[in-house]
């Protein structure tokens, strides 16, 4: 009889847990989830905890920066303030200064001295050429001479030109106080926009980098010396200024120097200028034909030797060629004999005589052009010296002019050069 099961025992396949696993993995869950809520309820204090701290250090540090943004706004509106004042003064003394020195240019042009006689001497005087301008004693008198007729112009001149700079270094100075008010007003806008800004106000965005050090920054020491620099720079420029505004009264009040006469010193001057200008005339009208002299004996050498040459070439030829010619004896008669030994001779001697001649010849030459060029530059300066004494001659005549009124008139122009050069007694010998 067949057994037959109405029911499959087979299990799945898979591995069994004992019971005392299994009451150990609830276990372990029980414990995960106190874990997880003990962590959970700790991460919630630390948190509260964090919002708050992180809350009032927010609070209070918003609160010192919106201080340190107050006291801030209020030292750039105290150094406003004094630099504003310091601006204010270096305009009026400026606007004082322009008005002494306008004051100081009238006198200037209320002047009525006329020096046309010593501008016209000098434009006598810058006729020359070089190597004649050089500073002679004649130019020095004139100097002093001008010198002395110009004291007060040149005083006030002076004054006037010492206000301009000075003119100039107060408008320098206000243009770094404007600077730097300039810049305290848009500071001072930009603080107090910071200032009353808050988080709930509009146009606040998250910035790409708001702690990036900019180049130009500079340390609050710097700002500061900055600002007392140029505080202190306009009180310099207004102590300069009204001391210089004293000392332009002090010279506008002062009476003109008397003139001092130079008459006599400039026109010895004048003269020895004359005297020595035609010294020199002389001097080199006599280099320049003894010069020409020596010339014209150097071309005649220079045509005796090139003849010279011309006939060492010639004999130089003729040996040569008598050398050139007894190459072609026949056989034994090919012998060096007396002949040609001597014709050797003769050609060695005539070549050594012909490079000696040629030298002597370039050396002349080069003597030649040297001396054309000497000639050439006495020439330049004889002319130059033509030039100065002419020169020399008028600016005496137009100085006599001004010392005396008048110009003393000679009978002929020849009379007056002979009286003016001292040299009555040549003309007498001639």
């Amino acid at each position: 009889m067949s057994t037959q099961l109405s029911l499959s025992s087979q299990l799945k396949p898979l591995q069994h847990l004992s019971k005392a696993d299994w009451q150990a993995g609830v276990w372990a869950l029980r414990q995960c989830g106190q874990t997880a809520r003990h962590d959970g309820f700790r991460f919630r204090n630390d948190a509260r905890t964090l919002r708050n701290e992180t809350r009032v250090r927010t609070k209070w540090d918003a609160y010192h920066n919106d201080c340190r943004l107050a006291d801030r706004v209020t030292e750039v509106g105290r150094w406003q303030e004094i630099l504003g004042r310091c601006l204010r003064q270096v305009e009026a003394e400026q606007r004082d200064l322009a008005a002494e020195k306008e004051i100081c240019e009238q006198e200037l042009e209320s002047i009525a001295t006329c020096f046309l006689v010593e501008a016209e001497c000098q434009a006598i005087i810058d006729r020359r050429v070089v190597p004649d301008l050089v500073d002679a004693e004649r130019e020095q008198e004139l100097k002093d001479e001008i010198a002395a007729l110009e004291a007060h112009k040149a005083m006030l001149t002076e004054r006037c030109h010492a206000a301009f700079e000075q003119h100039n270094r107060l408008e320098e100075a206000a243009c770094s106080l404007r600077q730097a008010t300039r810049d305290q007003d848009d500071t001072l806008e930009i603080d107090h926009d910071n200032l009353a800004r808050d988080r709930s106000c509009a146009g606040i965005t998250f910035k790409p980098d708001p702690t990036e050090i900019v180049n130009n920054i500079v340390p609050y020491e710097s700002w500061l010396d900055h600002c007392r620099c140029t505080k202190l720079r306009g009180d310099n420029e207004l102590a300069s200024s009204a001391k210089l505004r004293e000392a332009m009264q002090v010279a506008r009040a002062r009476a003109r120097n008397d003139l001092t006469a130079h008459k006599d010193a400039t026109e010895f001057a004048m003269r020895k200028c004359v005297y020595e200008t035609q010294r020199a005339k002389n001097e080199l009208e006599w280099q320049k034909m003894n010069l020409k002299e020596a010339m014209a004996r150097l071309h005649k050498e220079i045509a005796d030797l090139t003849n010279a040459l011309r006939d060492k070439t010639e004999c130089l030829m003729l040996a040569e060629t008598r050398l050139e010619n007894r190459k072609y004896r026949p056989g034994l008669e090919q012998a060096r004999d007396e002949p040609m030994v001597g014709l050797c001779d003769e050609v060695l001697q005539l070549r050594r005589t012909m490079q000696e001649l040629q030298d002597r010849l370039d050396h002349a030459k080069a003597t030649y052009n040297g001396m054309e060029d000497l000639l050439v530059a006495t020439d330049k300066d004889l002319s130059g010296k033509i030039l100065a004494l002419t020169a020399a001659i008028h600016c005496l005549d137009t100085h006599k002019r001004f010392a005396m009124g008048d110009a003393v008139p000679f009978r002929t122009e020849t009379s007056r050069n002979v009286a003016l050069t001292k040299v009555e007694n040549e003309v007498a010998r001639h």
